[in-house]
């Protein structure tokens, strides 16, 4: 055979018989099953190949094109100013103010793998923070991500460093900040940046859409020209319930009340009890919105909203629902009266010599359901809710609610459930009953559990919120509304029990004598220049070591007390936590509060 001589090449391949007789050349055909691996291998390499030019050209164009553009040409961001918050006379509670942020092009800040560590010291030190913090937010940013705010607000100080140091991909960005009118005094309304108040709940509403700019560059980086691509659009404004004015009185004169009481920790809540419209709404401690870091760890917890978050046992304030639940029921009329000598005894079957003592928190004498209410008899809502024992010396209640009862009632009055106003983080509070308490703590219920969720103590708990709704129920006729701070939002009533004319007018009055009679626990804002109806209540917490204190309350107060005579414009809630002396502590705030808002709301158009 001559070792030069070429072999055709479909010889190779299809081993067709093309040697010339009597050459020495033999030839082996491929198999069949050889050719197919070959064509199939092929195929899949084919396949694999369009696939990737696939996924590469169509399914991740926008991000390779973004990125292949960002090489010849810089976009600077054009931010969009965040739309205003308003009172609801249209002043402005939180507006916007010119600043700085700093923004970083991720593809060109990490194009020269050399310069990424010594551009990265830089600029942790122009914005005063670890290296290490911002090597690992940085580390964190997704790959589709190329354009990232890092700072908000800087100063100018720190735009001018940044700027001389021309770090690569870094851009110093005209931004805007926020400004309050009072950073203080509106901070639980607002809340801080996009995490809570009416800034996180409305942000859709708020933030606008930014601008885009592109410089298009050289290969040296030069800058050849600049296009606008979209112009900035700004958020919408958002107009609010809030009196700015009477919101700043109110944070003040509590912050006043605490400080002279040596307290840190209170609520004081208005709105108006014909559309649930929130008017004031402050919490202890609260915290400056233009500076948020030094209260991050505070113990007292300035970051925490106790008016939609904060719950707690209400004490004697929620003696007007009982008082309206037994009516319903036809457990007691108006007028039928009992006589408290300041305790009772429930007889114990294990031991009669150790009988549970039940007390008042004086002897009130002969009381009926409107004196109970104006005095805040604990005897009497013992009775109302449990049932006094045959031995008391002034006779039994013919009936009594009972616990499923009460807490039917809870819920019917809109307890155990948000109450919709549109600040988030609202909490339900909760409702005990026998199968509850006996999960949670081994023990069946007792008499003296339904005594003391009758008064307002044991285990039930509510928020401000959901007290203040329903006491404005019963100044307004019997509608409990969905609190609201958005002015825009249609009011929502959640309850309508404006039938019980009865039960209403008899609770009225009853809330009427604690201020108007001199036995009543309020009686201090009966020198008021319009008539209000209220109650006071006082939360042992801390295995009794502490108490809250609250006032609840509403005004204009009709004197008729008919159930259609709804005429009241504001309703308000005064809590003092930890108070000194319980409920004696929040009446005078309530009474300087409803105080300004008659002679700067009120009294021009006032007619006793």
């Amino acid at each position: 055979m001559d070792p030069n001589r070429d072999l055709p090449i479909d010889d190779v391949f299809l081993g067709l018989p093309s040697a010339p007789q009597g050459s020495d050349v033999l030839e082996l055909p491929l198999s069949r099953s050889a050719f197919w691996v070959i064509m199939i291998g092929a195929a899949v390499l084919l396949v694999l190949i369009i696939g990737r030019i696939s996924y590469l050209g169509i399914l991740r164009e926008k991000l390779y094109t973004t990125r292949a553009l960002r090489n010849a040409h810089t976009s600077i961001i054009i931010a969009a100013p965040r739309g205003l918050i308003l009172d609801r006379f249209g002043k402005e509670m939180v507006s916007n103010r010119s600043s700085f942020s700093i923004r970083v092009n991720l593809s060109e800040f990490r194009k020269d793998r050399s310069l990424v560590e010594p551009a990265l010291q830089s600029l942790a030190t122009a914005l005063e923070i670890p290296a290490d913090d911002l090597r690992a937010f940085l580390g964190a940013v997704t790959e589709d991500e190329t354009m990232i705010k890092i700072a908000d607000d800087i100063t100018l100080r720190q735009a001018i460093s940044l700027r001389d140091l021309s770090l690569p991909g870094v851009s110093v960005v005209a931004d805007f900040a926020r400004a309050y009118a009072d950073p203080e005094a509106f901070s639980h309304i607002v809340g801080y940046g996009t995490l809570a108040g009416l800034e996180g709940e409305y942000n859709e509403t708020l933030k606008g859409i930014d601008g885009e700019r592109i410089e298009y560059r050289d290969a040296k980086g030069t800058i050849l020209g600049e296009q606008s691509v979209t112009e900035p659009k700004s958020g919408e404004n958002l107009a609010t319930t809030i009196d700015s004015e009477f919101q700043i009185y109110v944070y003040s004169r509590m912050q006043q009340a605490l400080r002279e009481l040596g307290r840190e920790a209170g609520v004081g809540v208005a709105l108006n009890p014909q559309n649930g419209e929130i008017l004031a709404l402050t919490s202890f401690p609260g915290f400056n919105t233009g500076n948020i870091v030094p209260f991050l760890k505070e113990k007292g917890k300035p970051l925490f909203n106790r008016v939609v978050s904060g719950v707690y046992t209400p004490g004697s304030t929620i003696k007007p629902l009982v008082a309206l639940a037994a009516l319903h029921e036809g457990i007691v009329a108006p007028d039928f009266g009992i006589y408290s000598n300041g305790f009772i005894e429930v007889p114990n079957p294990f031991d009669p010599a150790k009988p549970s003592k039940f007390l008042d928190w004086r002897a009130h004498g002969w009381v009926d359901l409107k004196s109970a209410l104006a005095r805040s008899s604990n005897i009497y809502f013992y009775g109302v809710g449990g049932g006094l024992p045959r031995t008391y010396t002034y006779g039994p209640f013919p009936h009594s609610l009972g616990i499923a009862k009460l807490n039917e009632y809870w819920r019917f009055f809109g307890f155990g459930e948000e109450t919709g106003i549109d600040i988030p983080s609202e909490k339900k509070g909760f409702l005990p009953d026998q199968k509850n308490k006996e999960e949670r703590t081994g023990v069946a219920w007792r008499l003296g559990d339904t005594y003391n969720v009758s008064i307002g103590q044991g285990d039930i708990q509510v928020t401000p919120l959901q007290l203040l709704s329903f006491i404005a129920s019963i100044g307004n006729g019997g509608k409990i509304f969905s609190p609201s701070v958005a002015f825009d939002r249609t009011p929502s009533m959640r309850v309508d029990y404006s039938s019980w004319k009865g039960e209403l007018a008899a609770v009225r009055e009853g809330m009427r004598d604690a201020i108007k009679k001199s036995y009543g626990t309020a009686h201090l804002l009966d020198a008021l220049p319009f008539p209000t109806a209220g109650k006071t209540g006082s939360s042992q917490v801390a295995n009794n070591t502490r108490t809250n204190a609250f006032f609840v309350g509403y005004g204009p107060a009709s004197d008729t007390f008919r159930a259609d005579d709804a005429i009241p414009q504001i309703a308000i809630l005064i809590l003092i936590e930890n108070s000194k002396e319980g409920s004696l502590n929040t009446v005078p705030v309530a009474r300087d509060i409803f105080a300004w808002y008659y002679e700067h709301r009120l009294k021009e158009s006032f007619s006793p």
